[in-house]
């Protein structure tokens, strides 16, 4: 029996900016996760970079919890898992500290910020509020599924 996980190819994962127990990325890492299961994943990666940023942050193997995921847990469920099995874990403050640096991220090398001003420039060039990577992504998701920019 499939888990019961977003269908990519319809709509886009959640926001990097939507939180569970403080952390962003961790939801859309997940909806990301589940869909890669159910083979409903379309042009996402589960365990991309950004969801690397995540998973090092706390210190649980991204396998480790794609077999959670498999196990049907819910987002709960796996809040706990991540809580009891982290090798680094985290105070709130901690969380709140990460979560709001990785808010106001931007490109911060030559071929990061290389490649975040082409995917600008192709789907939204006079668009002057898109400057961190949630924004880009926010957009590319609302793009990518229909909407203008």
């Amino acid at each position: 029996m499939p888990i019961t996980g977003p269908d990519l190819t319809t709509q886009p994962p959640r926001s990097g900016r939507v939180r569970l127990g403080g952390y962003c990325v961790l939801p859309r890492m997940l909806d990301k996760g589940r869909a890669t299961i159910n083979g409903k994943n379309g042009e996402y990666h589960y365990n991309c970079p950004l969801d690397q940023r995540f998973t090092a942050f706390v210190g649980i193997d991204a396998n480790a919890l794609k077999e959670q995921l498999a196990a049907g847990k819910g987002d709960g469920e796996i809040l706990e898992w991540i809580n009891t099995n982290a090798k680094t874990p985290r105070r709130d403050d901690e969380i709140a500290s990460w979560t709001a640096y990785m808010d106001q991220r931007t490109p911060s090398d030559v071929d990061s910020r290389d490649y975040f001003h082409e995917t600008h420039s192709k789907i939204a060039s006079k668009r002057e509020d898109i400057v961190t990577w949630f924004d880009l992504l926010d957009l590319d998701d609302f793009v990518s599924y229909g909407g203008k920019a």
